[in-house]
């Protein structure tokens, strides 16, 4: 999606379930003669389909059953490096009992949510720059038989390769309607969630083991940046970017994890606080001061009331009610 729309609206790490919520990505299109008319495509990003096994997991199921709900064109999006890599290797089921996704169950876990659909459903195949044809072509062929999709689409985000026939295929099948958002919007989500997801990135890509599934991020608090300084006087240096204070809670569930997260003498906690920083401040375009602190909330995916205030249309109506008291 982020490839599609040119923006970065969801978050990316090699970690599988990284997506937790709904994300709305939009897309303009512009009209070309011949090709395809102007549309406006709404792409809704989803979690991951695999077994649930908490409170987290049926809640991130639940964010999948809800975008199949409204849904004009599906699009099954399967990474067929990762896939052809696990295949070659040979493992067996019982790989799923050491740790690893069991994924002959996975998929068809994922095949029966889509059979029941009365919609178009494209194969989207992604990453082909990082497999050979030979060995791609069967995997198709594998996975057609599995359901009758109406398009099997491989594609490569960091060559750009089959980007550009994905959206004709999706604008043949898309139906005529009103616009949903204004031509400058790309994406539903607050600042506030997105801030809180590149924090969580990091946590992704900076620790390991079980520490990244057990993160949660909750921003405390976000002034907003003044409005830049008036334009200074010819020859004069130039103002400082407006400054952005965001304070945030990582949660996690126990005190190991806390460790990790933290690091000797603060060395982690830091790391992720400076790589995030420098994502928000690209994403905002403001200098930021970023506080981060370390909660334990045991066993928090298994709370159903702490897993409904990590959404962030529910962390909105909250606000709202604070600024309705004062």
């Amino acid at each position: 999606m982020n490839a599609l729309t040119g923006e970065k609206v969801a978050i990316v790490t090699a970690k599988p379930q990284t997506t937790r919520n709904r994300i709305i990505g939009v897309l303009e299109v512009a009209a070309r003669k011949k090709v395809n008319p102007a549309a406006q495509i709404v792409f809704v990003d989803t979690p991951g389909v695999h077994k649930p096994s908490s409170h987290l997991d049926r809640r991130m199921l639940q964010e999948v059953h809800e975008a199949l709900e409204t849904r004009d064109v599906v699009l099954v999006l399967m990474d067929a490096s990762r896939r052809v890599q696990l295949e070659a290797a040979g493992e067996p089921a019982e790989a799923h009992q050491r740790g690893k996704p069991n994924w002959a169950s996975e998929e068809e876990f994922l095949f029966s949510l889509i059979r029941g659909l009365d919609c178009p459903v494209f194969l989207v195949l992604t990453k082909i720059d990082l497999v050979a044809k030979d060995v791609l072509l069967p995997l198709i062929e594998t996975l057609t038989k599995q359901f009758n999709f109406a398009e099997v689409i491989p594609v490569s985000a960091r060559k750009k390769d089959g980007l550009d026939l994905l959206v004709r295929k999706i604008v043949d099948a898309l139906p005529v309607g009103e616009r949903f958002y204004p031509k400058d919007q790309y994406t539903d989500q607050p600042m506030r969630f997105m801030v809180a997801e590149l924090i969580r990135e990091r946590i992704l890509v900076d620790t390991g083991e079980e520490v990244p599934y057990a993160a949660a991020v909750v921003i405390e608090q976000f002034e907003e940046a003044e409005p830049p300084a008036p334009p200074r006087k010819k020859g004069q240096p130039p103002a400082r970017l407006p400054l952005t204070r965001i304070a945030a809670a990582i949660y996690c569930e126990r005190d190991g994890q806390k460790a990790i997260l933290i690091g000797k003498g603060g060395s982690k906690l830091k790391e992720i606080g400076t790589g995030a920083r420098k994502q928000i401040e690209s994403l905002l375009g403001t200098r930021v001061y970023l506080e981060l602190r370390v909660i334990v909330e045991p066993n928090w995916r298994e709370s159903r009331p702490f897993v409904e205030s990590l959404d962030w249309r529910n962390q909105l109506e909250k606000l709202a009610e604070k600024q309705h008291d004062k």
